[in-house]
């Protein structure tokens, strides 16, 4: 039994939910977002919540009912609040620079490295060692914060590196010198 999947999902005030076929529309103050399910899934919209069941009780079935119902709660919190994941740069000479659609970043390289920020996504400078990626759309926001960690992963001797905000990056002791 799915426990995720049989969740019953409340709409948020100001966001309307359309259900036509197998595709989910949802549209809120900060945009619209539409998601097609798989046919042995269905979801309704009933008296301002959203109900997920499936079709049967294969395993396939099962996991893709957990996933709809996760998928669509993202939706419902896009649309109404967003979703932003904040970066820091650690290390001499780290930072980031943010001029309209492009980010550029100087992480220990020999030269900088240029980021194009894909639509519907917007990032925003908070200092120069710190940026914040904001969306209606949780996997492009994670993905391209991902992406931009994946230029200069944090390392464990001394910490440089480009980290998630409030991540912890495991230290390890360095070699001692022989006596």
């Amino acid at each position: 039994m799915s426990r995720i999947g049989n969740r019953i999902l409340t709409i948020p005030a100001g966001v309307t939910v359309e259900v036509v076929d197998n595709t989910i529309t949802t549209k809120g103050p900060k945009g619209e977002l539409k998601y097609t399910f798989d046919e042995s899934i269905s979801a309704k919209v009933d008296d301002g919540k959203v109900i997920v069941t499936r079709a049967n009780e294969l395993k396939q079935t099962k996991s893709l009912h957990g996933t709809t119902n996760a998928l669509i709660s993202n939706m419902l919190i896009g649309v109404s609040a967003g979703f932003e994941k904040s970066l820091e740069a650690v290390g001499v000479g780290y930072k980031f620079a943010v001029s309209g659609k492009k980010i550029t970043v100087h992480a220990g390289y020999s030269h900088t490295i240029d980021v194009e920020v894909p639509e519907g996504v917007s990032v925003e400078g908070v200092s120069a060692t710190e940026i914040c990626v904001k969306g209606i759309d949780r996997q492009k926001v994670s993905e391209f914060a991902a992406n931009i960690r994946k230029i200069r992963e944090p390392e464990p001797y001394k910490g440089k590196g480009i980290r998630y905000k409030g991540e912890y990056v495991r230290r390890k002791e360095g070699k001692k010198a022989a006596k």
